[in-house]
């Protein structure tokens, strides 16, 4: 794992400008400090020492795997990937992560078996020996062959002999405990001698005979096998086929293999036949009534051959579909005896492993299971049950089931929210699975300190929304959500809705405001639509889904406000928002199937509701869906930012035109105004209004690498970024450009708080913070009437109340901090099941009591804090006075930002376009952390990355792979006790027993001495220019970095005594070769003695 060296200084970024800036407003502050008086300040409690920045987990499906291993004693599962990764999977819970330097593709991995230990060869011609006996597995020795290049590699089981296969066709052979090179080496031209005038192409295969460990059964491209005897150095049997070999499988009894060919045949040779082959079948061939030979089909790409003690042989195999079969998804075909079974698969497979009871190549292997690796997905199949099930999986692979196009990430949840959750997810589960426990079983559970509840939630293209439980570093779905059965799907392309804002994904999440407490979820579409979601335990059918349709514009005249009595009163003749859901579910709507109008598209949503009852299952249900509708044949704006309050029942959002606030509980739209009404005549940060028009938006895209869920990411991009970005400037010229980028406010933020929305007010109120991509901070005054039946009949009024402050870029978040110091959550209302009794209800529909300080005699109460893309600012309230100032940095701009809890206190955690994560303190501002850590490749890192409390953060490293962060001293402290362990103590199998006629007569398995062959005594050593050896940093070194403190010590003790044992191991082999050495030597000197003891001189 990396680990970052934290330059504990002030902004890296900025300028001196910066600091001082910073400073100046610090020593200013103690007048405006909320008391008036120095000694007032808030004591922060935050120090550069809480911090510091590291991974921690990886999880998901690993991005584009290209190769698998699996250890049958550890129970292990090792995949590779064309970036050069390692993930390797154990028990449910048992992950690691880990990354080759070079990024070269992983073309083939091999276990030591039950040894702790990996071997990993790569597309650069390197190998390289993992070490598993550690938390976070090292390279301990690379090998970089330099003249020939690596196309295959077989190590037998318990020997430490690597056998490595080449593109011109030559054998070499590594010992894996050393990592250096054998002198023997066996090349094509004796391998292959008179049976063919050319190059036999690429080793393709090598494995010894299960029977005969001297015997290395070589297969080259070109359709030639060889038989090869390592002592006499020379082949016993060639076998020779027209079509290309894929691969070659044995028989335990080793007296017969199997090879597969690009022309879909499968062909078994005898050993000692090597005439021709005994059988030739084509499994999915169509066989000629004529007895001609079958026709030819798709390559078979990898066959084996595993035997049963009590039944017919399995033969597997993936490939070999006949060449009429076009579009059919990619399988796996189980031969076993008279039956054959095809099973397709969603995704092409990339490989495949049978599962044996064994280890042992030489014995009855008894198939119990199938892995196939996937594309996009790691099936596994039961061999034992009839129908050929597949096992659950119990690893969170299926991240990207959708592309996933927003996420949030909650630490220190209620406890009760996850086996809420669980209790309604655990019924969406698929049946039909295998009875039996999977069988990657490996590893143990690390014992971490972390205890809290984490809950992630990820978005969807496909308008699903899963929540993850993601505590102790593991992660397991708990619920999904489908929003798109709310509305009415498309059943062909002729049906398909023109009313469209977006070519693709209608349904795709844009952005989601949950509140754990009330467990309030409200989700933003692409299509300009919100859904307000209840929890409830209980089933129930809505025969109608309670809509309402907001028509939001930006000119000034099309501006909407709501009357005394709360129902809308639109200014303009066309027909505004409804203000009740009667209303709503009949609007004048055109057919939107037909391309002809009489007039511009107007007043009709982007999706349409659907008119059925609607089967909602326990879990989250619909409560209100509120759709944004075309006006005057412009397509509404997509939704910026979001926010949900229970305590209030609100809804709020916003987009370029401005923002709307929805009462759910009485389904009627508040407010529905446009950015520059929110501004008071007298702002000083009022603007003229411009209204160009904008053109229709092309394709949400929000599953691409360029794009963005709230309007912060619109026009936060780098300077290389693509033109297709989804910012304002699409498709104009640059003199409307200018006009359309200087009117354009949208709302980019929303804070629900209780403060003070005047200067003049002495008592707190509930209000709304608004923040703007210009930069502005807004306040709108919220008048509640009372909790019970009158907050369901009076109406709600919303007063806006100017400016707060003004930043630097756009708004980002907003907070609200106590005269201590202390953040002041937004109120909730605690949760209850709607579909509960009455009488339960009103037990749990108490308000959370809120009391924040009231301003006395004119002293400030409150701090506010806002952070937008370059700057940091501390407002004190109610005197709106600025107390401090953090200019984040000049040159980039802030993709994340979050007010959060860590250590006891609160900060202000940013992540940068530049790459950089940092921290400021609260209120004062001060930076506590600066590293350097993650340049923005592209804008899936920027949509999804997000800090949590307790110094947590994720992002998406890849389409298929979420990677969790910390920024706590604490938890990387304690990292290495919380990361399960793959390695375990197991003893190994014993060795299948020959018999006693086998033992009398010979029949079994004969051994080898490879140490004679392959030593440097017999062989001799091997050309220098071939190969270099690279010392890994899997000792002492790697520890350092990758632990500190009493765990870390611990480890570095532990791998000391490792290196000391190993040191002691070497010692004790040098010290038996010097001993067979010197018996060589004597045996030699006694052999002279007598040859010349009876000779006289002159005969000498």
């Amino acid at each position: 794992m990396k680990k970052f060296n934290i330059r504990k200084v002030l902004d890296g970024l900025t300028a001196v400008s910066s600091s001082s800036s910073s400073a100046a407003a610090a020593s200013s502050a103690a007048a405006a400090q909320p008391g008036g008086r120095d000694s007032d300040a808030v004591q922060e409690s935050l120090q550069s020492e809480h911090f510091q920045l590291c991974k921690t987990v990886r999880h998901g499906f690993p991005h584009q795997p290209s190769s698998m291993a699996f250890d049958p004693v550890q129970k292990i599962l090792a995949v590779g990937t064309q970036s050069g990764a390692l993930r390797l999977f154990g028990y449910a819970g048992v992950e690691c992560y880990c990354q080759h330097e070079s990024g070269a593709a992983v073309i083939q991995l091999q276990f030591l078996i039950n040894e702790g230990a990996l071997v990993s060869a790569l597309a650069d011609d390197s190998i390289h020996l993992w070490n598993l006996r550690q938390k976070l597995p090292a390279i301990l020795h690379s090998l970089k062959f330099s003249r020939e290049r690596i196309t295959y590699c077989h190590l037998p089981f318990q020997s430490k002999w690597l056998y490595i296969g080449t593109e011109r066709g030559n054998i070499h052979i590594v010992n894996v405990e050393s990592f250096t090179l054998s002198g023997y080496v066996i090349m094509w031209n004796k391998a292959i001698e008179l049976s063919t005038k050319t190059h036999p192409g690429p080793v393709v295969h090598i494995s010894d005979n299960p029977m005969d460990e001297g015997k290395l059964l070589i297969g080259f491209e070109c359709g030639i096998v060889v038989l090869w005897d390592l002592k006499s150095k020379k082949a016993d049997y060639r076998y020779s086929y027209d079509e290309a070999i894929h691969s070659v499988a044995w028989h335990h009894e080793g007296k017969q293999f199997v090879c597969s060919h690009s022309d879909g045949t499968l062909t078994t040779w005898n050993i000692r036949s090597p005439a021709k082959p005994a059988q030739t079948i084509t499994p999915h061939g169509k066989q000629p009534k004529d007895g001609k030979k079958p026709e030819p089909c798709k390559p078979i790409l990898k066959v084996e051959y595993k035997t049963t003690r009590a039944g017919d042989p399995f033969m597997v195999l993936s490939g070999g579909l006949s060449y009429d079969t076009v579009g059919r998804r990619a399988c796996l075909t189980v031969m076993h005896g008279k039956s054959t079974a095809v099973l397709e698969m969603d995704f092409p497979i990339v490989d495949f492993l049978t599962l044996c009871e064994t280890p042992y190549p030489n014995d009855f292997q008894e198939p119990y299971a199938v892995v196939v690796l996937l594309e996009r997905d790691l099936v596994v199949i039961d061999l034992g049950q009839i129908g050929y099930p597949i096992f659950e999986n119990p690893y969170p692979l299926s991240i990207h089931e959708s592309p996933v196009t927003c996420c949030e990430y909650f630490a220190d949840c209620p406890a009760e929210l996850i086996p809420a959750l669980y209790s309604v997810g655990c019924r969406q589960k698929r049946q039909g699975y295998s009875k039996r426990e999977w069988p990657v079983s490996g590893g143990n559970w690390g014992q971490g300190a972390q205890s809290y509840p984490e809950i992630i939630i990820t978005g969807h293209a496909d308008g699903s929304i899963k929540f993850w439980d993601a505590s102790a570093l593991m992660l397991q779905v708990l619920y999904k959500l489908k929003t798109a059965k709310v509305f009415e799907r498309a059943r062909g392309k002729e049906e398909k809705p023109s009313a469209d804002i977006v070519d693709e994904d209608p349904f795709a999440i844009q952005t989601l405001s949950w509140c754990p407490e009330s467990r309030m979820l409200c989700v933003a579409g692409v299509s300009a639509h919100v859904i307000v979601y209840r929890f409830s335990k209980q089933e129930v059918t809505t025969e109608v889904v309670q809509l309402l349709e907001v028509r939001m514009q930006c000119e000034l005249s099309d501006v909407d406000s709501p009357d005394a009595g709360g129902e809308q009163t639109p200014t303009m003749p066309t027909p505004g928002a409804s203000s009740s859901p009667q209303e709503a579910e009949t609007p004048a709507q055109p057919s939107t199937g037909s391309t002809t109008t009489d007039g511009p598209r107007d007043n009709i949503p982007c999706l349409h509701v659907r008119s059925s009852p609607l089967k909602q299952s326990p879990g989250y249900q619909v409560e209100l869906v509120v759709q944004l509708v075309w006006v005057s044949g412009e397509p509404p704006q997509q939704i910026t930012s979001l926010a949900v309050n229970s305590s209030y029942g609100l809804v709020v959002f916003g987009n370029s035109n401005g923002l709307a606030v929805v009462d759910y509980l009485q389904k009627t739209l508040l407010l529905n105004m446009g950015t520059l009404e929110l501004y008071s005549p007298s702002d000083p940060y009022q603007r003229q209004p411009h209204s160009p028009r904008r053109t229709r938006q092309p394709s949400g895209a929000l599953c691409d690498s360029v794009d963005g869920s709230n309007a912060s990411e619109d026009r936060c991009k780098s300077p290389t970024s693509d033109a297709k970005d989804n910012s304002f400037s699409r498709s104009r010229s640059s003199s409307v450009t200018s006009i359309d980028r200087e009117s354009r406010e949208a709302l980019s933020s929303f804070h629900f708080c209780e403060s003070f929305p005047r200067k003049a007010d002495g008592a707190p109120c509930p209000c709304l913070l608004v923040g703007t991509t210009q930069g502005s901070v807004l306040l709108l005054a919220l008048s509640l009437p009372p909790a019970g039946d009158q907050r369901l009949q009076q109406p709600i009024s919303v007063s806006s109340c100017g400016t707060l402050v003004r930043l630097k870029g756009g708004i980002l978040t907003m907070a609200l901090l106590d005269a201590a110091g202390t953040l002041l959550s937004p109120s909730y209302e605690p949760w209850h099941d709607p579909n509960a009794s009455d009488e339960e209800k009103e037990k749990s529909r108490r308000r959370k009591p809120v009391s924040p300080a009231a301003s006395q005699d004119g002293q400030d109460s409150q701090f506010a804090v806002a952070c937008s893309e370059k700057q940091a600012k501390v407002v004190a309230m109610p005197s709106q006075t600025p107390v401090y100032k953090h200019n984040i940095t000049e040159s980039s701009f802030v993709l994340r930002a979050d007010v959060l809890q860590m250590a006891g206190a609160n900060c202000i955690a940013c992540f940068c376009a530049n790459g950089h994560i940092m921290t400021l303190s609260l209120p004062s501002l001060r930076p506590l952390l600066d590293v350097n850590y993650l340049p923005l490749t592209d804008m899936r890192i920027a949509r999804t990355f997000c800090f949590s409390n307790l110094g947590q953060a994720l992002y998406l490293t890849s389409p298929t792979e979420i990677q969790r962060i910390t920024y706590s001293q604490e938890t990387c402290d304690n990292l290495q006790e919380m990361l399960s362990e793959l390695f375990t103590p197991v003893e190994t199998p014993e060795a299948p027993n020959r018999g006693f006629f086998k033992g009398l007569f010979g029949g079994g398995a004969q051994s080898l001495d490879r140490e004679d062959l392959f030593g440097e005594t017999a062989a001799g050593k091997a050309s220098r220019s071939l190969a270099q050896h690279i010392p890994g940093p899997g000792g002492m070194e790697g520890m350092k970095g990758a632990a500190s403190g009493v765990v870390g010590d611990l480890a570095r003790a532990r791998i000391a005594l490792d290196e000391r044992g190993q040191k002691l191991g070497e010692l004790e082999e040098r010290t038996a070769a010097m001993m067979a050495s010197a018996d060589s030597f004597s045996k030699h000197a006694h052999d002279m003695m007598l040859k010349y003891k009876d000779k006289k001189w002159y005969q000498l």
